[in-house]
Parts: structure tokens; C-alpha cells; sequence
């Protein structure tokens, strides 16, 4: 039977040598290599063509998300196992969105990291327990767009409709329909509670 060919991608050395140390326990899998960042992690899974990336979220010159999102148009055979330390249901839905199929934290115990390469390499959805709990306590918030965010940054700076209105140069029932539409997708009764999910979220400016 042929082993699963895994990269791992991580910007510390610590982690990929012990990672590639646990993973290299399981008969069934092979570590083929390395990477110590996104752009690094693109052109070694390029050269590799390994059937699973282990990647980190937060890695310098290209974080975890944007190189799933260029391997899901480079390399789409290889699947996106996400591996991080960063707790954020914001981050972990933008990874899956970007085109990973699994997410498990970095401490989750050895046999659920193994079984979870073993499942994405399959080809199989993989949500460990805690991402799960995350992703359910903390739901990521759905696409606002750039006029959106605008205006909210403006309604939690506490402008009016009518200061938001002339400040951006947009009427003022373009203004209060936009209001309208953020309120809902925040799932917000008032634009005080709209600009607190929006502080905790790290949507604005301010």
C-alpha cells in the first residue's frame, strides 16, 4: 500500500521537526518535506505533489490562508489539513473557505492529528472537537463588504446617517439601508451592539 505524502508547513523549526517526529509513527504515512512559510510551502508542494499539507495559519510573507487558496488553483490534489495554535473561528472559516478540508488545533492529541491526515487524505471533511466548539461559541460572521465596513467603522465612531451620508458622499437611504443590512448580518438589535461585535471581531479601523 502506498503512504500518504505529507509536507508540513510551519514557521518553527521545533514544530515541523516534531511534527514530522509524530507523523513518521504511523506506518501509513511519509513526511516528504518542509516549509517555513506560505511562499515556501506553494513551491516545495509544487516540486513534492504531497497528498496532504499540514499547514499553519500565521506564517510570514504569506500566511496559512492565501497559500491554500493559490495551491487550491496550483495543486488542487493536494489536500489542506489547517494546524494552528490560533484559536480565531474568523481565521479557521476563512481557511476552509479558502479550500482546506480539515482544521484541528495544536493541542489535539497524537492519534486525532494522525487520523485526521489519514481523513483528509481521503479525501474527507475533518473538524476536530475543539474546532468545532469554536466554530459553534464564536460563529464567524458572514462577508461584509467594503462600503459595509466602511460605514461601520463610521457607526462605531458614533457618526449619524446623516454625518455617515456626507462624510462618504452617499445618500442618506443609501446610508440607512446599508445600516439596515449590517444590523442583520450581525445578527445585531442596535448599532451599539453592531459596533461591539464588530470591536471583538477586529473589523474596524479604530
Amino acid at each position: 500500500m502506498e503512504k500518504i505524502r505529507v509536507l508540513i508547513a510551519d514557521d518553527h523549526a521545533v514544530v515541523r521537526m516534531g511534527l514530522a517526529s509524530l507523523l513518521g509513527t504511523s506506518k501509513a504515512i511519509e513526511v516528504v518535506g518542509d516549509a517555513f512559510d506560505g511562499e515556501d510551502t506553494v513551491r516545495k508542494t509544487i516540486k513534492l505533489a504531497p497528498d496532504v499539507v499540514v499547514m499553519d495559519l500565521v506564517m510570514p510573507r504569506k500566511d496559512g490562508i492565501a497559500a491554500t487558496a493559490e495551491l487550491q488553483k496550483k495543486v488542487p490534489s493536494a489536500k489542506i489539513l489547517i494546524l494552528t495554535t490560533f484559536g480565531s473561528s474568523e481565521n479557521i472559516a476563512k481557511a476552509l473557505k479558502a479550500g482546506a478540508i480539515g482544521a484541528v488545533l495544536k493541542s489535539s492529541g497524537n492519534d486525532e492529528l494522525i487520523g485526521a491526515v489519514l481523513k483528509v487524505a481521503k479525501g474527507e471533511r475533518y473538524l476536530s472537537g475543539e474546532v468545532q466548539q469554536l466554530l459553534k461559541d464564536d460563529p464567524p460572521l458572514p462577508d461584509l463588504s467594503p462600503r459595509q465596513i466602511e460605514i461601520l467603522d463610521s457607526v462605531a465612531r458614533g457618526l449619524t446617517n446623516k454625518e455617515i451620508s456626507t462624510q462618504l458622499d452617499i445618500s442618506l437611504e443609501s446610508v440607512k439601508s446599508h445600516v439596515k443590512i449590517i444590523l442583520e448580518k450581525l445578527g445585531a438589535g442596535s448599532r451599539t451592539e453592531a459596533a461591539s461585535i464588530a470591536q471583538r471581531k477586529q473589523l474596524l479601523k479604530i
